[in-house]
């Protein structure tokens, strides 16, 4: 699989400068757009800077980067600690150009980037310059916005209307360069072929309010003519900034393409399972991915034992081949399919296994440990809410359940001749009956 890239910037229609930068490095796999901000002479030479730095920077890496594209996840995870140190890097330079020339004083940028790695993308992300994807027609934002008003619809204090009309819509909340460092957004995704990204800055983005305009646009065959197509309509519909868009395709290799369908199919299994959990059904497509990000694969042979009653465990299991078998005390309660999960409670409690999980066939099970998964909501507090509120409906679904069952067991006792219970001794009404 290679990517296949294209880019274009653009002064637009109100302004006399333009400060937004792109870079393409298709050698060392990275694709940047920043727009810049204090004022001419000064946001250009933040935006600038941002896009030569972080090159050099990966530059110097070339080792870490020819590790990570072997697919071990410990190379990967210094890849992440590396793009971000980039990434600050670049804030601390320009807020000292910033600090040292008062001509420069407050000037910062943006800054989205991608790297590809393998079949990887590693995107790194200040502001409000945007990463979309293109998949099966269907696109999805993998940035989220540094904003004001991005803030406060998260918070439910806004509508996204009121958003899009606000005064404060071009207040952003994280720049490169402002203070001397800076927190930065990662994501590490798939790719796979067929896939179509593109960075851009504000001055495009704003004028696409419904994002499946995008999707059309960026679907296109001939993507060369996209940037030129997003630009005009930009232009056309106000222009009032500076416009930058950065496409980039992956492709399939002619020698690589029975191998890469095959991983195309594995990771559309894994995004399309997980979305039908219930836990994670609230979830966005980019929390999704960070969900994905801290699963492994098991495989179990048909008859091998995945976890044993009264032991103990801390793993969430998703079966995503295969069919498993739940037994308690050696009877057979239920066959779980694919898409199913079990082991849940793990997740938020240590007790027990209640039941014993067998591999009816060759079986492929998405895995979550405990650990990995309170590292994630520590970091992600909107993620952790929805995953809450699906933990609660799942078990309010659940007492439902049990209720109804002892109500049919209750009504089933009350209408039985029962010769050898003294029916005194059974207090039905008894709160201590009912499951807590």
């Amino acid at each position: 699989m290679h990517i296949i890239a294209v880019g274009k910037t653009d002064v637009g229609q109100k302004r006399d400068h333009n400060e937004d930068a792109l870079l393409l490095d298709p050698k060392l796999g990275l694709y940047v757009v920043c727009d810049g901000m204090g004022g001419h002479a000064a946001g250009e030479v933040a935006s600038a800077h941002a896009v030569k730095t972080v090159q050099r920077v990966l530059q110097e890496q070339a080792a870490l980067l020819d590790e990570a594209r072997k697919d071990t996840g410990d190379a990967r995870d210094r890849l992440i600690t590396t793009v971000e140190l980039a990434v600050n890097t670049a804030c601390s330079e320009i807020f000292g150009m910033a600090t040292a020339d008062n001509g420069k004083a407050g000037m910062g940028t943006t800054l989205v980037m991608m790297l590809v790695v393998g079949g990887k993308g590693l995107m790194a992300h200040v502001g409000d310059s945007r990463l979309y994807m293109v998949r099966a027609g269907q696109i999805h934002q993998l940035s989220e916005d540094h904003s004001y008003t991005s803030e406060m619809v998260k918070r439910g204090k806004m509508t996204r209307e009121q958003a899009r009309t606000s005064p404060y819509a071009n207040v952003i909340t994280r720049a490169v360069g402002i203070q001397k460092n800076v927190q930065v957004d990662t994501l590490m995704f798939d790719i796979i072929p067929g896939d179509t990204f593109l960075l851009c800055s504000d001055g495009l983005h704003g004028y696409y309010e419904d994002p499946n305009d995008l999707a059309d646009v960026l679907s296109q065959t001939d993507h060369e003519k996209i940037p030129d197509a997003l630009i005009a309509t930009a232009n056309q519909r106000g222009g009032k900034d500076n416009i930058t868009a950065v496409i980039m395709r992956s492709v399939a290799d002619e020698d690589d393409k029975v191998l890469e369908e095959a991983r195309a199919t594995e990771v559309n299994l894994k995004l399309d399972t997980l979305k039908k959990i219930p836990l994670f059904r609230f979830l966005t497509y980019q929390e999704l991915v960070k969900v994905l990000n801290i699963t492994y694969l098991e495989t179990y042979e048909a008859g091998a034992q995945i976890i044993k009653e009264g032991d103990g465990g801390e793993e969430l299991y998703i079966v995503l081949a295969g069919r498993v078998v739940v037994s308690r005390q050696g009877q057979e309660i239920v066959e779980l399919h694919p898409g199913v999960h079990f082991g849940e409670m793990a997740l938020v409690d240590q007790s027990p296994r209640s039941a014993t999980i067998t591999a009816r066939d060759a079986t492929r099970l998405l895995v979550v440990q405990r650990r990995s998964f309170y590292t994630l909501i520590r970091k992600e507090p909107v993620l952790a809410v929805k995953l809450l509120w699906s933990f609660v409906q799942v078990l309010s679904r659940r007492l439902r359940e049990t209720n109804e069952a002892l109500s049919g067991a209750r009504s089933a006792l009350e209408g039985r001749d029962l010769p050898f219970m003294d029916m005194d001794d059974v207090d039905l009404a008894d709160d201590d009956t009912k499951p807590r």
